[in-house]
């Protein structure tokens, strides 16, 4: 079960809508949702998370890039919410390193999963997978990026389970959040 939140702050404190993540596809597209919830270029705060696996929290400020901070990247890899908060430069990677060119793929009949030789095999037989897909276990990305608004880097941390209700109470959002719930 997934859950997503927009929290935009005024002058008069925060509001909150939820949002559908259907139509979004990419960082930039879930950037521009939360700009179009801010009238001033306020701070925008978008929370996702998936019940008992991870949460995310992207921090959209006006114009600039998002921050970006996800729980669990491992499992938020498993999530197609998640492959949206988990761009090539949070994970350290080249852009566009995504995996194999298919056009480089050797597809001479052993696509179907045996290994052409045995050098593409470990001891136990099993499909050596290549480094670059790795995706790491923990959490990944800024983590301090509710700092400036009262939750700390070791508290972000150390969130687990509702993790995004503990974030709205840290924030004062937790009754205007409780409202789209």
């Amino acid at each position: 079960m997934y859950f997503a939140a927009l929290l935009a702050r005024t002058e008069d404190g925060w509001e909150a809508s939820d949002t559908e993540l259907d139509d979004v596809e990419t960082l930039s597209d879930l950037a521009d949702l939360a700009r179009d919830a801010s009238s001033d270029d306020d701070t925008v705060i978008v929370l996702i998370e998936q019940e008992e696996g991870w949460f995310g929290v992207v921090r959209v400020d006006g114009e600039e890039d998002p921050r970006i901070y996800v729980s669990d990247a491992a499992a938020a890899a498993r999530s197609s919410y998640g492959e949206i908060l988990l761009t090539d430069e949070l994970l350290g990677r080249e852009p566009g390193a995504d995996g194999p060119d298919l056009d480089a793929l050797d597809l001479d009949g052993t696509e179907d999963g045996e290994p052409e030789d045995e050098d593409a095999t470990d001891d136990d037989g099993a499909v050596s997978a290549g480094s670059a897909d790795a995706v790491p276990h923990g959490p990944v990305g800024d983590a301090q990026v509710l700092e400036d608004l009262g939750v700390s880097e070791k508290e972000l941390r150390a969130m687990t389970g509702d993790a995004v209700n503990e974030i709205a109470d840290a924030l004062g959002a937790s009754e205007v959040l409780e409202t789209v719930r």
